[in-house]
């Protein structure tokens, strides 16, 4: 009975005036509730469920939309200026439920408890930038909606290199811990040490195909990293197509910050940047280690090209 209830909660209507709704296929999303009612029935044992909704006719309910990855692509950026967005509904951190054991065994209410309440008409949105290079996460994905709409957001390979590793780096400086520099990573016996994780995590094809052996490519939207950060309104404006929301940001809801040197959000005449943790500057590396950098990514960014069959201005 209270599997049942909460499969109705999924479904409510509500009656209040919105002032969007997106406009997304009845079958496409008849089929999601009724997988996500199946998950939900296989969990109840394991779960007490209760009555997830507020008086308010607000609700918590799977995600529609996960932003996938990557690491150090500007998932948070992403994130940030789609929250810009009425109709979306956006979990505040990062959840990591398909890719960590202990919160994937505790089953699918749990996630729909990390999640935040929304109106029937918007789209709920969750972030991992880990799911992407985590070999068992599309296959989890697909077992809860194989209607999921995914977002991924890549940067240039190499500076997406150097952006993990100074991550980390400051990670360990807060904590007054020393790290060792980057060209101990990214060199090994004097050659490019390609067994280092942050040169894996952006191989990109060979983690995208193993997202395409459960989602077509239609269902995966590609966001430019390095272009969101120049010039973000148009990739924005792709995204919201991609979501089938009504194009309500606006080029007016971005500003070019100086002193961080970056864009920033304008909202409702609230003005407000991301966290000063990111656009943090690179360490400085070797000229000839980066061009060996770049030259090692030369043929996995082609073969990645061809994958997804778009190109991407990378080194």
């Amino acid at each position: 009975m209270a599997a049942f209830l909460l499969g109705a909660v999924l479904l409510i209507v509500q009656p209040q005036t919105v002032p969007s709704r997106p406009a997304i296929n009845s079958n496409a999303e008849t089929s999601s509730q009724s997988v996500q009612r199946e998950l939900l029935k296989k969990t109840s044992q394991k779960n007490d469920f209760k009555e997830n909704f507020h008086s308010n006719g607000s609700c918590q309910q799977l995600p529609q939309t996960i932003i996938i990855g990557v690491r150090k692509g500007g998932t948070r950026a992403l994130l940030e200026m789609l929250s810009l967005h009425p109709d979306i509904a956006a979990a505040e951190s990062e959840v990591h439920f398909f890719d960590w054991e202990d919160h994937y065994r505790n089953g699918l209410q749990w996630y729909i408890n990390q999640m935040p309440f929304s109106y029937p008409h918007q789209i709920t949105v969750e972030k991992t930038p880990a799911y992407f290079t985590s070999p068992k996460v599309p296959e989890r994905v697909y077992n809860m909606n194989q209607s999921m709409r995914l977002l991924l957001i890549l940067r240039d390979p190499s500076e997406r290199v150097l952006s993990d590793y100074t991550q980390v780096l400051y990670n360990h400086m807060q904590k007054h811990k020393p790290y060792p520099s980057i060209e101990q990573f990214l060199i090994k016996d004097g050659e490019l040490n390609v067994d280092y994780k942050a040169i894996n995590r952006s191989l990109y094809y060979i983690h995208m195909q193993n997202w395409l052996k459960y989602f077509p490519l239609d269902h995966i939207h590609i966001v430019d990293g390095d272009k969101l950060i120049k010039d973000p309104f148009p990739e924005i404006e792709k995204v919201e197509r991609f979501l089938k929301l009504s194009p309500q940001i606006n080029a007016s809801n971005f500003y070019f910050n100086k002193t961080k040197g970056f864009y920033c959000l304008r909202d409702s005449g609230r003005e407000r940047c991301l966290h000063e943790s990111k656009g943090r500057a690179h360490p400085q590396v070797d000229t000839r280690l980066l061009e060996k950098l770049h030259e090692y990514f030369q043929e996995p960014n082609k073969k990645f090209f061809e994958l997804v069959g778009r190109t991407f201005d990378w080194h």
